[in-house]
């Protein structure tokens, strides 16, 4: 999974080159523990295509050096992640975080 995620990366950043993919994996795996840590829970990126989709930006705003504004930007979809986490976790939705709910 982390390939791919990584590969998914370098398509949104436009980068076709190999140099660089140490450091991206470095910012995908912080990117996780940030998402972890902000909603206590880990999450299947491999089937949580709204999760990932955060993982990503987030990760393409901390390349681009903008990683003040991800959290003022996507402030919605990390309080609708939080809730959603939460929810599961009561019992009151079941399975994965996804965009449906």
């Amino acid at each position: 999974m982390d390939e791919q995620l990584l590969e998914e990366l370098k398509e949104i950043l436009r980068i076709t080159w190999n140099e660089e993919d140490t450091d991206l994996k470095k910012l995908i795996n912080r990117s996780k523990a940030y998402l972890s840590k902000l909603t206590g829970a880990s999450f299947d990126f491999s089937k949580e295509e709204w999760v990932k989709e955060i993982l990503l930006e987030r990760c393409r705003y901390m390349f681009n050096n903008a990683g003040d504004e991800f959290e003022k930007n996507y402030k919605d979809e990390l309080s609708r992640l939080i809730l959603l986490v939460a929810l599961r976790r009561v019992g009151v939705i079941d399975g994965s975080v996804s965009g449906n709910v």
